[in-house]
């Protein structure tokens, strides 16, 4: 019979596992985890299925992807050398060819100019947007060994395109880790892959662009989304709104929308390319070129339309 200290080491090793033992079914458990990180001057949900301990590791991958994207391609970054800035500058060229220059990153004066980078917004003398449309088009800009070349006087907005590839490069790298359910939502541009907490596709929330709530509901798995609209950036004088979307060929905000949603399979062609077909007069011409990509449009009297690949959508009017 062993002796009574022996008992008491025993009985503490014994609790000791024991609360190991629940320690660690805590860690292994897998459960829903929500976190929400603040990038690109908005909020980004993250929402995963996996243990407390991966969340962690989902958590800092995800931050270490917004920061490097932000700061890489935020207004004034000047690093035109880097293998990123140069791969997406390439993703935006293309995007712009195809739309026939509806998709434009050179239109940083512009911005600068309505006053949207200071947040001073007016509408500015039309001789001064003259002035400045000779700063605008991608056609400008020369890629020479290795690195990107720029008149004096332009400047790059990548607003359009940078915040889906924050979006699309998260949510590869966390389905690389073994995430094999959950979103990444920011703003707006998200990915969702796998099935939602009730085991079904994600259901995704168009807001109405002129109503509070949803214009309609998305019903997606291993799929993209994002929305360019009139309601996101914008002020209005003598009862018009001028919004952040230029169209790069007038110098003035885009007509004729209010809102455009992309669904596909990329992140980064859906945020680029819900900002072509925003300019755009003639969508459907674009999507032509991207089979797996649909938009759900609405125009400027708040008609609904669709173009290109369809997507499921359940209308709440």
């Amino acid at each position: 019979m062993p002796a009574p200290s022996t008992r008491s080491l025993v009985r503490k090793l014994f609790f000791f596992l024991v609360i190991l033992s629940l320690f660690l079914s805590c860690q292994v458990k897998e459960k829903w985890q929500t976190s929400t990180i603040l990038v690109f001057d908005t909020l980004c949900e993250i929402k995963v299925f996996c243990s407390s301990a991966k969340f962690k590791s989902c958590q800092e991958e995800v931050q270490r992807i917004f920061s490097e994207i932000e700061s890489s391609f935020s207004p004034g970054a000047g690093d035109f050398s880097s293998p990123l800035v140069i791969n997406l500058f390439r993703s935006a060229l293309q995007v712009s060819q195809d739309s026939d220059g509806c998709f434009d990153i050179t239109v940083g004066p512009l911005s600068r100019l309505w006053g949207f980078l200071s947040n001073s917004r007016f509408v500015p003398a039309p001789e001064k947007i003259k002035s400045t449309l000779k700063y605008i088009g991608m056609e400008k800009i020369k890629e020479q060994d290795g690195l990107l070349i720029l008149l004096n006087g332009m400047e790059l907005d990548w607003g359009g395109i940078a915040k889906g590839l924050a979006v699309g490069l998260a949510s590869e790298s966390l389905i690389k880790i073994g995430i094999a359910r959950g979103f990444v939502n920011a703003g707006g541009d998200l990915y969702c892959w796998g099935k939602n907490p009730d085991n079904q596709p994600w259901q995704v929330g168009i807001k109405h662009p002129r109503k509070s709530g949803f214009l309609g509901v998305l019903s997606l798995s291993n799929l993209s989304a994002a929305t360019s609209g009139d309601y996101q950036r914008f002020f209005e004088v003598n009862g018009i709104r001028y919004h952040h979307i230029f169209d790069p060929k007038t110098g003035y905000p885009a007509q004729g929308k209010q809102s455009v949603t992309v669904v596909g399979p990329e992140a980064v062609l859906c945020d680029a390319l819900s900002t072509a077909l925003f300019v755009s007069q003639k969508p459907e011409r674009i999507l032509e070129r991207y089979p797996e990509y649909g938009a759900i449009l609405v125009d400027s009297k708040g008609n609904l339309s669709f173009a290109g690949k369809t997507y499921p959508l359940r209308t709440m009017e």
